[in-house]
């Protein structure tokens, strides 16, 4: 598959989730064509002690975002490269713009197949592909191409990873919005990123302090600015 931006994501980050909604606002205006590809959070962070720093539902979202991330690779083995994007559209669709009321697919619950089922169903795939939830071996391709993403970032980054124009473009964490532009600035805003991705100097723009994601799974009014956090190291903290 040939496309102009590889987009690494795991299913239950936010932030990846936003910027994939800002990016598929650009790819249907622009004809761009987006390579899905897979990072995870909870094999970034084999090496850390959840206890001591992440929340505590922290632990149970990445491994649901790993067992997603397990049926997002058994989907692109077996029905092609461009089945992984409508997947990851039904699957953020569900975990980040339903209310937490109704009952999630990231947290306590793992990866639900009960939900999930339906998600597979709504986008043509087989539903039996729910049993790569708990399919250890599909864990090598999702960690070789973690890795892979961090091989163009380096290390101390998180989700999402973009690479333009691969693969001798330039990579790098985020953009990172917590909300989504217009229509009509879509363009206008990627143009920005563009820019910068285009220099090949650029190294790193960053701030910790970030409003709390204008999706509906956070309990804020998606029309208004949510209240701004600190989200160093993994965890938020609000802002007093």
């Amino acid at each position: 598959m040939s496309a102009d931006l590889h987009f690494y994501f795991d299913p239950v980050c936010p932030f990846a989730w936003m910027t994939s909604k800002w990016v598929r606002m650009v790819a249907a205006q622009r004809d761009y064509q987006v390579d899905w590809r897979f990072i995870s959070l909870r094999i970034l962070n084999a090496h850390i002690d959840y206890d001591a720093h992440f929340p505590p539902e922290y632990e149970a979202g990445h491994t649901a975002g790993l067992r997603l991330l397990r049926v997002a690779a058994k989907v692109r083995a077996a029905h092609g490269r461009e089945a992984v994007g409508p997947l990851y559209e039904a699957i953020g669709t569900r975990i980040f713009d339903t209310s937490r009321a109704v009952d999630p697919l990231s947290g306590a619950d793992q990866g639900g197949r009960h939900v999930l089922e339906p998600l597979l169903e709504s986008v043509g795939l087989p539903v039996g592909l729910a049993d790569a939830l708990d399919d250890t071996s599909l864990d090598d391709e999702i960690r070789a191409e973690t890795e892979e993403a961090l091989a163009l970032t380096g290390r101390d980054v998180g989700t999402p990873i973009l690479h333009f124009q691969p693969p001798s473009g330039t990579a790098f964490f985020g953009p990172v919005i917590s909300r989504l532009p217009s229509e009509d600035d879509a363009g206008v805003l990627w143009d920005h990123v563009i820019g910068l991705a285009s220099f090949p100097g650029f190294a790193e723009l960053k701030r910790s302090l970030r409003e709390r994601p204008q999706l509906a799974s956070f309990g804020v009014d998606t029309q208004a600015a949510g209240k701004e956090e600190d989200w160093h190291g993994g965890s938020r903290r609000t802002k007093k």
